[in-house]
């Protein structure tokens, strides 16, 4: 795969490569910009010495389908031609390249520009996807020149060369709206809406349950196994993955997420780059940051923030918490208003509670801390200190009271 990039080249390979990280690309870049000829011709050193059939596509066309790329390299072998193309009418043709004809065959293509009155009456015109063999495109390309009205290389002369050499194009009929491009931030959105909506129905197909498509994005590399069930207005983004059996409440995002079979993600909660496990449970209103990992039946309640815990079987933390830098063993109750206190103005630090570990509420543990297995953390209590195996650990305060005090004070200030 060869991107020719040219305007903002830097921005635009960054995000090839963020999108298309497992795939080998090069770039070829195109510093002036003198036409799509002259783009291609960029291409062919970042190609080498390949000598098979080059496929030509548009960076602003995203509603291609693969059953159409695949439609036109069957009619190119059959027709055994050098050159094939997808053609499209348009409701409007003005802008695009017409087809013209002769004796059904593809003459050329001539762009709006250069077009005669009598041209620009013809509605079929090119939708700029191209497959040629690699020896007719570099000789056809040594010969375009910049004679026009935009003084560029076409590509589109591949058309009137190829019927020249007595071998006319080969042409794909495709609808307009898939091989529509994107010129402006309106076309864009329409795009995408369609995107989204081609996304959503192949969920719904495959058994996913989806409570309100239009307000559901989902990104194309996400995995929904069966039955799961997502909540309107949720975002599922990056390389997510939902497990069967899984329900994903109102508002939820998930960005790279992965989500195990009969886990259950309620409103409005927020998973980044977390792993969920089998028949866990969180939120409403949870965040989970980069790094975590549940364990199968975790509880992770309301208004609980997670980063980089690794949070063992059958834990809960049902409210108000933060959970960083830390290892919680299996079968952990921590309770309201704890927060580990992993930073200390320089450095982060781990805290490590054993299995079976009860947290007392508005609990915090100055890391590095370790609380051994099986021990008690009084409410209230600030860890600063290891605590053994089966211990109680208190660090508070002794309570005094002072017996009828109020009611002295307001008897002096009478």
């Amino acid at each position: 795969m060869v991107a020719v990039v040219g305007h903002q080249a830097d921005e635009a390979e960054k995000a090839l490569a963020a999108d298309l990280a497992p795939a080998p690309v090069r770039y070829a870049l195109q510093a002036e910009q003198l036409g799509t000829g002259h783009a291609v011709l960029c291409a062919r050193t970042a190609l080498g010495s390949f000598a098979g059939e080059i496929l030509i596509l548009y960076g602003d066309t995203p509603l291609i389908r693969r059953q159409t790329l695949a439609s036109l390299v069957k009619l190119k072998r059959s027709r055994r031609a050098k050159v094939a193309l997808v053609t499209c009418e348009p409701p409007c043709p003005t802008g695009y390249g017409r087809i013209v004809r002769e004796n059904g065959a593809v003459r050329r293509i001539v762009e709006e520009k250069d077009c005669s009155p009598d041209q620009r009456l013809l509605r079929e015109v090119n939708a700029g996807l191209y497959l040629v063999d690699a020896a007719f495109l570099w000789k056809a390309l040594e010969r375009v020149d910049a004679r026009n009205a935009q003084r560029e290389r076409y590509l589109t002369d591949l058309a009137d060369l190829a019927f020249a050499s007595g071998q006319p194009a080969a042409t794909l009929a495709a609808p307009f709206e898939e091989v529509a491009g994107v010129n402006d931030r309106l076309e864009l959105a329409q795009a995408t809406a369609a995107l989204r909506q081609r996304i959503n129905e192949a969920h719904m197909r495959a058994g996913v349950t989806l409570d309100d498509p239009d307000t559901i994005w989902i990104d194309e590399a996400v995995r929904i196994g069966q039955d799961a069930r997502i909540g309107a207005g949720s975002v599922l983004s990056g390389a997510t993955v939902v497990g069967k059996n899984v329900q994903v409440g109102v508002g939820c995002v998930l960005h790279a997420a992965s989500v195990a079979d009969g886990a259950r993600i309620k409103d409005y909660s927020l998973l980044e780059e977390a792993a969920v496990g089998r028949n866990a449970l969180v939120g409403p209103f949870a965040r989970l940051r980069p790094g975590t990992q549940l364990a199968d039946q975790v509880h992770i309640g309301n208004f609980v923030e997670t980063k980089k815990a690794r949070i063992g079987k059958g834990s809960k933390a049902n409210h108000l918490t933060y959970l960083g830098d830390c290892e919680i063993g299996s079968g952990v109750n921590v309770g309201a208003g704890t927060i580990t206190c992993n930073y200390d103005g320089v450095a982060k630090h781990r805290t490590v509670l054993g299995d079976g570990v009860f947290v007392g509420s508005d609990s915090q543990f100055v890391a590095p801390v370790t609380v051994g297995k099986g021990s008690y953390i009084g409410a209230g209590s600030t860890i600063t200190e290891d605590v053994p195996p089966q211990s109680l650990a208190l660090a508070r305060s002794r309570q005094v009271t002072k017996r009828d005090y109020m009611k002295k004070r307001r008897a002096r200030s009478g």
